[in-house]
């Protein structure tokens, strides 16, 4: 019994020590060559992970898509190819309710429309609850 686990151990050996041959090159096996891969350098992060203040001013450089969606409407390309200068489209919310706000496509507020010196703006009314706006992240 000694004696198979000896062979046994034998034959491991011989098979561990060709295999470290041909990962060298030095393998009796041609035309197989094997080189360990060069990996960059990471910089060490700065951030530790405890400070969530921390991670979020991390993210503060980022630039968003944000629209505001005034309200929908259908329309046939027929009605579409006889808009004119003056024509109005009728919408289907009403001047009194709010805008939705929009962030990468993602509802985060409503608001209203406020006139600043002849420039449009935004005033916001509602926020969404974080919950919401987090689903689907």
């Amino acid at each position: 019994m000694e004696e198979v686990i000896k062979q046994d151990e034998d034959s491991l050996r011989e098979y561990e020590n060709s295999n470290k041959e041909s990962r060298n090159g030095n393998g009796k096996s041609k035309g197989i060559s094997m080189t360990e891969a060069e990996l960059p350098e990471f910089e060490e992060s700065r951030f530790s992970g405890n400070d969530s203040m921390e991670k979020l001013n991390f993210l503060k450089d980022l630039q968003l898509s944000i629209y505001i969606e005034l309200g929908r409407t259908q329309m046939q390309i027929k009605e579409i190819l006889e808009l004119e200068r003056g024509y109005v489209i009728e919408l289907d919310k009403l001047a009194s309710e709010p805008v939705d706000i929009f962030v990468n496509n993602k509802k985060i507020a409503e608001g209203e429309v406020v006139v600043i010196d002849k420039h449009f703006g935004i005033r916001i009314v509602n926020l969404v609850e974080v919950s919401s706006r987090l689903k689907g992240l």
